[in-house]
């Protein structure tokens, strides 16, 4: 019978606290809100800021903040326009190109978005920026970290939301929101899940083309990608459970529904 209960609180707490990914339709577990989430992500974005070495002034830097900032405004523009506000409630958006030989980028919960100066000759050009951008910003507009917190907690028994889960436990609680974000020991993101992974190929080559980048430009990047991690071992960015041909194929596969978009939008 106990067992029973359990079972039944766990699937209405399933129910309950779902969210939906924009564009994908996915359903997700969501038992966590920004307003509980952000503070902690913007916190730990200040301390990684604090404690690396920051060139966002560079010619580079510059051009990782203005993809940036073209991309976020149109995909806020977008999801005003088809019911989806919410989902960046909350969000403070920042870009900040940090010097590291890492070939390697990430986004923190709310917009919060790092570059290495290892990715950027990978890159080349605006467009090339706007690949990876696009793929950091799906991060956080489908929600990925909140919804790997909400797994997290949920699976440790802390089923009343963050600061619920604080007051119980604030070590394991702290280590649940590390993990849900990615951030590993070191300055560095961790491997999101294979379907997220797919997910933000997918959302982001649309935010590219919405922004009016060539999202046929993406295959060219994950092939250089590729071609650029050579006999020196795998390069974070492709640490990921989809390996690079399978993420270009899918890409090709997604691409003319990512070109309506380009043709509305190009410049």
């Amino acid at each position: 019978m106990y067992k029973k209960i359990v079972a039944l609180f766990f699937l209405g707490t399933m129910i309950y606290g779902c969210a939906t990914v924009p564009l994908t339709g996915r359903r997700q577990l969501s038992i966590v809100g920004n307003s509980e989430i952000l503070p902690l992500s913007y916190d730990q974005y200040s301390t990684v800021i604090k404690d690396s070495k920051i060139v966002t002034n560079t010619p580079d830097g510059q051009k990782v903040v203005n993809v940036g900032r073209r991309i976020a405004s149109a995909v806020e523009q977008y999801l005003k326009e088809n019911n989806y506000k919410n989902i960046t409630e909350g969000f403070s958006w920042e870009f900040n190109l940090i010097e590291s030989d890492q070939v390697n980028a990430w986004c923190m919960p709310g917009g919060k978005v790092a570059f290495y100066t290892g990715i950027m000759p990978i890159c080349q050009d605006e467009t090339g920026v706007a690949v990876v951008m696009g793929h950091e910003v799906a991060h956080a507009i489908a929600n990925h970290a909140r919804e790997r917190m909400s797994q997290g907690l949920v699976a440790n028994g802390l089923l009343g939301g963050v600061q619920v889960a604080l007051g119980e436990n604030p070590s394991l609680t702290r280590t649940i929101f590390l993990q849900a974000v990615g951030f590993g020991g070191q300055v560095g993101m961790l491997k999101f899940s294979r379907d997220q992974e797919l997910e933000a190929d997918k959302l982001g080559l649309i935010f590219m083309s919405i922004a009016g980048y060539d999202p046929r430009e993406a295959p060219a990047f994950w092939e250089r990608m590729n071609a650029g991690a050579g006999g020196a071992g795998v390069p974070e960015f492709l640490s990921t459970h989809p390996g690079p041909d399978r993420r270009i194929e899918r890409l090709n596969e997604q691409m003319a529904d990512a070109m309506v978009f380009y043709e509305r939008n190009k410049r």
